[in-house]
């Protein structure tokens, strides 16, 4: 007498923004369909908050394992795309499991062969392409109403509330003095001549808190958080949002296809969104300028036959209109600190 094939069930949600229910429901429709086949659950795997785009995955490499072990003799899922997302990874978990004589089985689809696979890994691909064409223009939409399109950066508190009509609010920030007033002082300090590290210790020697840095780093100010990269607008002493310019789209991510981690690469200034928002400066435009100066005759000292420099970008924010600083970036900054 045969025995009931072994299933293991496979469930996934995408994002912290997805309740964890969604798991369990999965579980819930795959379970009825393995009753009804007559199979027996010897186990379910969970990925929970990961994209379908990433392979390196905890629940999605377990259930590889699995499969390479004999433990089951059918992958059950919801749908094909709980799987996987991407048509490299999906055409590769197909090939494995069929070398270990495994079958893919979904709930929507039914038994996954081949071509099952390669239309699913297509149509997967497209959902997400759209999905981040659609997700970037709104976010331009509301950049360019004066909005913010990100996370919330140093100076400044994530306003909470209820618009007129009930709605709650979005992408709006207010300043917080108290972080204001460190961040002028940071600019001052580093108009006067202190270098980037001696502005940081002084901070932690007075026990100033640092940036919120989501439970990661270090918890103290640093070398990075201050100077940070001037091509990427990032670091304190780079962020134009100090003067009231609200900079969008300035890099992008991109995917390893090895290592499934997002790497940053800079925009070119022509796919940048630069929006005004003088209700958000915090520092008058001359200090700015001075700064940039100083940064931009550090450069030049230390890399004085400009190879590594491409075109100077700089901003001087005068009467509400924005123009180039080229002639001021040029200057020297002889005689200060420049550790």
């Amino acid at each position: 007498m045969n025995r009931p094939l072994r299933a293991l069930i496979y469930a996934r949600y995408s994002s912290d923004l997805q309740s964890a229910s969604s798991t369990e429901d999965q579980i819930r429709v795959c379970r009825r369909l393995c009753e009804a086949q007559g199979w027996t659950v010897v186990q379910t795997i969970e990925d929970a908050a990961i994209s379908g785009a990433l392979h390196l995955r905890p629940g999605f490499q377990r259930l590889q394992e699995a499969a390479r072990d004999g433990v089951c003799d059918v992958i059950v899922a919801e749908a094909l795309d709980r799987l996987s997302r991407d048509r490299e990874h999906m055409a590769g978990l197909y090939k494995r499991l069929a070398y270990h004589g495994v079958k893919i089985v979904t709930r929507s689809e039914g038994g996954i062969d081949e071509i099952r696979v390669s239309f699913g890994g297509l149509m997967s691909s497209q959902f997400l392409k759209q999905l981040a064409q659609k997700t970037r223009r709104g976010l331009e939409g509301r950049v360019m109403a004066g909005k913010s399109g990100g996370g919330n950066c140093y100076g400044y508190r994530v306003r909470r509330g209820f618009a007129a009509g009930g709605a709650v609010i979005t992408g709006e920030r207010d300043i917080d003095d108290a972080e204001a007033a460190v961040v002028r002082r940071i600019f001052a300090d580093y108009d006067a001549g202190l270098s980037a590290r001696s502005i940081a210790a002084a901070l932690n020697a007075e026990g100033v808190a640092p940036p919120r840095s989501g439970g990661k780093g270090s918890g103290s100010w640093g070398f990075s958080t201050i100077q940070g990269n001037w091509r990427r607008g990032t670091g304190i002493l780079n962020n134009e949002l100090y003067v009231g310019v609200r900079v969008w789209q300035r890099q992008s991510f991109v995917k390893d296809p090895d290592t499934g981690k997002r790497q940053a690469r800079l925009n070119p200034p022509e796919m940048w969104v630069t929006t005004e928002v003088p209700e958000l400066r915090i520092m008058d435009a001359a200090l700015w300028d001075r700064v940039k100066t100083r940064q931009a005759g550090i450069r030049r000292a230390m890399n004085p036959a400009g190879v590594n420099d491409p075109p100077p970008r700089g901003l001087n924010v005068q009467g509400g209109r924005i123009t180039c600083c080229r002639g001021s970036c040029a200057a020297r900054a002889a005689g200060r600190d420049t550790r």
